[in-house]
């Protein structure tokens, strides 16, 4: 990896700065607080966002609500650009993320940018998730922090470098083997409980199979009995039959008497009926026998009756006319009225428009009275004719009535003789019917005594279908009785075979269970035994030769740093020891700039072991270092030269405020802060 450029935008004490970093070795020099340090938190916001615990107002420039880092960086021949915003809402988070590899630009989420340069770097999937401690160790780690690690507890400092060596997976092997024997030995205990009764389970399925046996010989006695019964009552339900077909005979015998009696009664009663109407028909046939009719006054009342009713329309005719002489009359009278008022009144001629003469206004009106007066003589001469054909109308109309009743009892009496023959005939056809009837009465009769004695005959059947009916009734008892104890027998036959099918199933699974039990008894045994004595052996070798590697490092940078009289290892918690003369030193009674050199070598031994463990990241070639030699002598000063000729890295950057380290790099970079704002010199 090679670092290009930055842009900063309102970054901590940056309004707006681009910085280019060219190949070899970087210093960034300039006084205390100008800025150095921001350019490299600015550099790893840009890679990995904001960490966990870290507040965007660490970042973020005091005033304002957005800011932005952009970062150009080479992989791999691959030109990548990066680029990161601030926003400040309610708090202040990361806004806007980007990427553009190659020219091909993608906007993604914070957590997929982080991913994307995990990717690109080839950083382990696993610290897709954790905060940036290999780009700590490997890249840049403040000093300061790394003293804090030297000072750390030994167990926390212990767990810190498993996470970053990567090796931490073989405790959360351990850990994870922990919860899986757990688990396993539960399902053991359950297993064990599952098969605890898979014995007992054997012994019920040999009982039950020998009751099958019992059972199935038992039914084929059942059903020999079942068959021998049913046998005996088809019998009795033969003869039975046999026996109430005599029995229904005998009930239609009966029923057919009885329908003979009903047929006889039936006769008789129209034999009555009959001879009723013979004399009614008689009476009347006497009566009208003496009823005279003359056909000529029938003749001569509707010919008078006819000519009646032409006088009496010719009179209505004339009447209706009158009446609308009348009617005409009087509309004149009133219209002459009408204009004998309106003459009165008027004074001018609404046709010319010039006075009215009264001489001719009064002839007018002479005339229309004498008009008038002679429209009511005609009325009234009219009002008397009318009156007389009234009264010629209510003379016509009484003889009109008294011809149509008498024509009205003449029609009915003409009908009345004209039924006379036939009742003539009726009387004579019922007389022939109860001749008839009185023929099928005594037929009748004997076939019913007929009947009678063939009756006698059946009766004595009646205690015999008696008897067998009863006899029917316990053989069905009985056979139902035998069906019923098969029935019972099957089903439990049914039952049991079900019982030993799940019998044998559940013993199945659990002879399945018991091997299973088997197999996890001896997964534990293995896991406990074997496995995990050799992940605890194998963490244990790799810690060993780690801290062999890392302690051959830190004594060999710490010997070019402090080579007077010191000699520095790390103990199995990769602590530091010192000594002096054979004298063990605290760490905390060194000098600053020994305590300097202890934690510039404990971070210089960490990135080459790093290095050499994750040999394929793609940060192995660029180095940080964030004052590195606070408290530091003119003679160590000088030994900085040899540590930075060592370290053999494409790209170098150093923070710094010391002068004479100027004259160890390649390329200087001076920052100044005025007003508050950072930039370059």
């Amino acid at each position: 990896m090679k670092l290009k450029k930055i842009i900063l935008e309102n970054i901590r004490s940056y309004e707006k700065q681009e910085i280019e970093f060219p190949k070899g070795s970087i210093l960034l020099a300039g006084d205390i607080g100008s800025g150095k340090t921001s350019i490299l938190l600015g550099i790893e916001f840009a890679l990995f966002g904001l960490q966990p615990g870290q507040r965007g107002s660490s970042l973020l420039r005091n005033g304002k609500d957005e800011g932005k880092v952009i970062l150009e960086f080479e992989i791999d021949d691959k030109n990548i650009i990066v680029e990161r915003t601030l926003k400040k809402a309610k708090t202040i988070s990361q806004d806007y993320c980007s990427i553009i590899v190659d020219g091909e630009k993608s906007e993604i989420s914070v957590t997929e940018l982080k991913n994307r340069i995990l990717d690109l770097l080839n950083y382990p999937k696993e610290f897709s998730k954790k905060q940036n401690l290999l780009y700590k160790f490997t890249v840049y780690t403040p000093q300061e922090e790394m003293k804090e690690i030297i000072l750390q507890d030994s167990e926390t400092r212990v767990n810190t470098l498993r996470h970053v060596f990567g090796i931490d997976k073989y405790k959360r092997i351990l850990e994870n083997l922990g919860i899986i024997i757990t688990k396993i030995r539960e399902e053991k205990r359950m297993k064990e409980g599952m098969i605890f009764n898979l014995e007992s389970n054997k012994e019920s399925l040999i009982i039950k199979k020998t009751d099958l046996e019992t059972k199935r010989y038992n039914v084929v006695s059942v059903e020999k009995e079942l068959f021998s019964k049913r046998e005996a009552r088809k019998r009795i339900e033969e003869e039975r039959n046999e026996i109430s077909e005599k029995m229904e005979e005998k009930t239609r015998l009966q029923s057919e008497i009885e329908k003979s009696k009903i047929l006889v009664s039936i006769k008789n009663d129209s034999i009555l009926n009959n001879l009723k109407s013979i004399r009614e028909l008689g009476e009347q046939v006497e009566k009208l026998a003496k009823i005279k009719f003359d056909e000529r006054e029938f003749l001569t009342l509707e010919t008078k009756l006819q000519i009646l009713k032409r006088q009496k329309e010719e009179l209505n005719d004339k009447n209706l006319t009158i009446t609308s002489q009348i009617t005409s009359l009087s509309l004149r009278n009133q219209e002459n009225d009408g204009l004998k008022n309106k003459l009165s009144s008027m004074e001018m001629c609404p046709s010319c428009l010039q006075d009215i003469n009264p001489v001719h206004k009064s002839n007018v009106i002479n005339k229309t009275e004498r008009d008038t007066v002679e429209n009511v003589k005609k009325m009234e001469q009219l009002a008397l004719e009318k009156k007389q054909i009234s009264y010629q109308l209510s003379k016509i109309e009484y003889e009109v009535n008294e011809i149509q009743k008498r024509v009205q009892d003449l029609r009915i009496l003409r009908v009345r003789l004209e039924d006379f023959d036939d009742k003539k005939r009726r009387i004579e056809d019922l007389e022939r019917l109860n001749l008839t009837f009185q023929k099928d009465v005594e037929l009748l009769s004997r076939h019913a005594d007929s009947l009678k004695d063939t009756i006698f005959g059946l009766s004595k059947y009646q205690n015999i279908y008696e008897k067998k009916v009863e006899e029917f009734k316990e053989a069905l008892k009985e056979e139902r009785l035998a069906d019923i104890k098969v029935a019972e027998l099957k089903k439990e036959i049914d039952l049991l075979e079900k019982q030993i099918e799940e019998l044998e199933e559940k013993i199945a699974e659990t002879e399945q269970i018991k091997l299973a039990l088997a197999y996890i008894s001896r997964l534990e045994d293995w896991l406990n035994k074997k496995f995990s004595p050799v992940i605890s052996h194998i963490e244990k070798n790799v810690m060993v030769k780690l801290k062999s590697e890392f302690s051959k490092l830190f004594s060999e940078w710490f010997n070019i740093l402090v080579p007077d009289n010191f000699n520095v290892e790390l103990d199995e918690d990769f602590t530091p020891l010192i000594e002096q003369q054979d004298y063990e030193l605290d760490y905390a009674y060194l000098s600053g700039g020994e305590r300097t050199a202890i934690a510039l070598a404990y971070r210089l031994a960490l990135n080459q072991v790093i290095n050499s463990i994750l040999s394929k990241i793609k940060t192995k070639d660029l180095v940080i270092l964030d004052e590195p030699t606070d408290g530091f002598s003119d003679q160590q000063l000088d030994k900085m030269r040899e540590v930075l000729n060592e370290l053999n890295v494409s790209q170098l950057i150093i923070v710094s405020h010391e002068q004479k380290i100027e004259g160890f790099v390649q390329n200087v970079i001076r920052f100044k802060k005025e007003a508050g704002v950072s930039g370059k010199e």
